[in-house]
């Protein structure tokens, strides 16, 4: 069986569990507290960071990007890269729009101020951040609707790994509340279809002691 380290509150590590999932492929899930910064953990992955996968007799496999080409090339149906190099370059691009951009302006200033600090040991939660997060994931919303006024999905008519990108990010602030629904119906109605894929049950159990997540969090009629 592959085995998953992970942290259930890091998109990176959600990705893999989204894409794992939409590939039918069986896996088990091992929260990984990198803070510990454990030997045999180490000895997987001198960086200390998750995602990490572990293939049945495999060597292990870090980075999420790494792993996503890896499952891409090695279980190549279906495909979430697309058909074309022109589509496979989009789907890149929106990838890494979603894990740099939104994950510096909107994920690091509200899930790493509000989730992360707790487990590692950080100052109390810088609120400048948490005021810059809640403003910067407006132009996101305003972002992911315009996509889906020309494509099915965001990165054309398929769901792509840019759709699995970003609400591994979306999925992991919205636990949290701090996503203005009402303001952008583009984009809920986006979340909302990827929402109800089974891909996404596992996801929407996770949560975090001494943060309940939002009403909606785990609603799929949000």
């Amino acid at each position: 069986m592959r085995r998953l380290y992970h942290l259930p509150f890091d998109p990176l590590s959600r990705k893999i569990r989204l894409l794992l999932a939409e590939k039918k492929l069986d896996f088990t899930c091992q929260v990984e507290p990198v803070w510990e910064r454990r030997d045999t953990f180490l000895a997987l992955n001198p960086a200390c960071a998750v995602p990490v996968l572990v293939e049945p007799e495999g060597k292990p496999l870090w980075d999420d990007n790494a792993i996503c080409e890896y499952l891409e090339e090695v279980y190549p149906s279906p495909s979430f890269l697309g058909e074309t190099a022109e589509q496979r370059a989009e789907v890149r691009r929106l990838i890494a729009w979603f894990d740099k951009k939104f994950g510096a302006e909107v994920t690091k200033n509200l899930v790493g101020e509000k989730i992360e600090k707790r487990f590692f040991g950080k100052a109390t939660p810088n609120s400048n951040a948490i005021r810059a997060g809640k403003q910067n994931v407006h132009y996101h919303l305003d972002y992911i609707a315009y996509l889906c006024e020309q494509r099915n999905w965001l990165a054309g008519q398929h769901l792509s790994l840019a759709d699995i990108t970003a609400a591994a990010h979306i999925s992991c602030v919205d636990y949290l509340g701090d996503i203005p629904w009402n303001d952008h119906p583009g984009a809920h109605d986006w979340y909302a279809r990827f929402k109800s894929r089974p891909s996404m049950r596992d996801i929407l159990n996770d949560v975090v002691s001494g943060i309940q997540p939002s009403r909606h969090y785990a609603d799929l009629d949000f």
